[in-house]
């Protein structure tokens, strides 16, 4: 099976090699503004056009958005722009560029309704302070050298890398692996380098490939599996709060930078922020390191995994769980199931949004009309069922697929209403060809009115 997949490794770099990669990133910022500026003349120019009256076949040329057309017109213009541009590689532009132009085709799309999610704004220029340095490799001489400790990019050389490469190298060598691109970027004061690669991975077969199990995810309990396990939330941003506070109020008082001033930032303020950052990602690569190793072990173990389809962001707009909400990482933790349940032959389903799992009773299939947040033990007045909140929603998951493999009814259709029904059969919807390993799918419930056949009935 051939996958895309990223190898990720701290550099070390002298300070020479700092300046290179700073000077690189630098350059791929300049051709980012220099082609958004032209492209924003363009449309102002076009549009008071139009407002004189003027035809459309008279109007000034409009520019194109795509690679191919910017590189264009910054290789026209470069030797007035950028005098120096010969000091850094293409590649360092090509990077802005490339850039520029995913976000116009984002823009373009998500106005044109063809890219799903939040409306996506139109692009801003890069800030050389709050951009994080970056600049992507796809030509030229991208290898790992044999000592597994050093790697060799094009213009910057060879820089030595923090960690060995030796997973990567190995299947460089066997043959298994193959560089696409190399993308060398500063995250919380500490350069990496990335290696984009395309892997021939061996088919694979979790340990219980008939296992089913739901997960439930929460606050006080990261992740409660049908199987009784409740993951800890180990609330990485929670328990470095009072550090990243302390240097916050520290950074405050430091004299800071000030446009309208023309004011450059003192020492004391660079180091503080500086703190800022690496306690930041520290955090962040915590939470990152805790969600790989559940995710990594659910895919290996579980042929299926069933997950609810949250609404993060409304969940967001509770201001008492939002922090909480968002240190969880719900998203990150559903993306890289994703992609894990591929890789070890299983697959990962979702439930619809509005199923009620925690509502319904695992025991008896009654389901309650309201049930409030504080209520943490879960109590079935039918059936006198007693058990963990968390614990009966995810029971709740698992049953979804395991009715649907027993043949229990029809496909439900799209568009299932919100409010809470007493349904006791459910069955399972998936995208085509889910049925193989590692595609994911929705489930809904069964038995709940559709937004299409509550728009008959009115009609009618």
């Amino acid at each position: 099976m051939k996958t895309i997949q990223a190898y990720r490794y701290a550099l070390d770099l002298t300070p020479t090699q700092e300046r290179a990669a700073l000077a690189h990133a630098g350059a791929a910022r300049v051709a980012h503004n220099w082609a958004l500026a032209r492209v924003r003349a363009v449309m102002c120019q076009r549009a008071a056009e139009r407002t004189y009256g003027i035809p459309d076949n008279q109007l000034t040329p409009a520019l194109s958005w795509s690679l191919p057309g910017l590189r264009k017109e910054w290789n026209a213009a470069k030797r007035q722009v950028a005098p120096w541009w010969a000091e850094c590689s293409k590649e360092a532009f090509n990077t802005g560029l490339d850039a520029l132009a995913r976000a116009l085709r984002n823009w373009t799309h998500s106005r044109s309704g063809h890219r799903a999610g939040r409306p996506a704004g139109f692009p801003r220029f890069k800030s050389r302070r709050r951009t994080a340095p970056s600049v992507r490799f796809t030509t030229g001489t991208i290898q790992a050298e044999l000592d597994r400790k050093h790697i060799v990019l094009p213009r910057l050389g060879r820089l030595k890398l923090h960690e060995s490469a030796r997973k990567l190298a190995r299947r460089i060598d066997s043959g298994t692996a193959r560089i696409m691109s190399a993308t060398v970027r500063r995250d919380g004061g500490r350069w990496h380098v990335a290696f984009t690669c395309e892997v021939e991975r061996t088919d694979r077969r979790p340990t219980q490939p008939l296992s089913v199990v739901g997960v439930d995810l929460g606050i006080k309990h990261l992740a409660v599996l049908s199987t009784g396990e409740k993951a800890p939330n180990p609330q990485h941003l929670i328990g470095a709060q009072a550090r990243l506070r302390r240097f916050s109020r520290a950074l405050a008082r430091k004299a800071g930078p000030d446009r309208c001033a023309s004011r450059h930032p003192s020492g004391r303020w660079e180091r503080t922020s500086a703190r800022l950052s690496r306690a930041h990602a520290r955090v962040r690569n915590l939470r990152r390191d805790g969600l790989h190793k559940l995710t990594t072990r659910l895919a290996r173990e579980h042929g299926t995994i069933v997950l609810e389809d949250l609404n993060v962001a409304g969940m967001l707009r509770n201001r008492r769980l939002a922090r909480h909400i968002a240190d969880a990482g719900f998203a990150e933790l559903r993306r890289q199931l994703a992609y894990k349940a591929e890789w070890y032959g299983g697959q990962m389903i979702l439930a619809d949004r509005w199923y009620p799992s925690s509502k319904t009773c695992s025991g008896c299939g009654a389901a309650k009309a309201k049930l409030a947040l504080a209520e943490r033990t879960y109590i079935c007045t039918t059936c006198g069922l007693v058990l963990d909140r968390d614990l009966n929603a995810a029971r709740n998951l698992a049953a979804l697929v395991a009715s649907h493999t027993t043949g229990s009814g029809p496909v439900a259709g799209r568009g299932a209403v919100r409010k809470t029904q007493h349904a006791g059969l459910v069955a399972v919807k998936r995208q085509p060809g889910a049925a193989s390993a590692g595609q994911t799918g929705t489930v809904r419930p069964q038995g709940r009115t559709t937004d299409r056949e509550l728009t008959r009935a009115g009609d009618g």
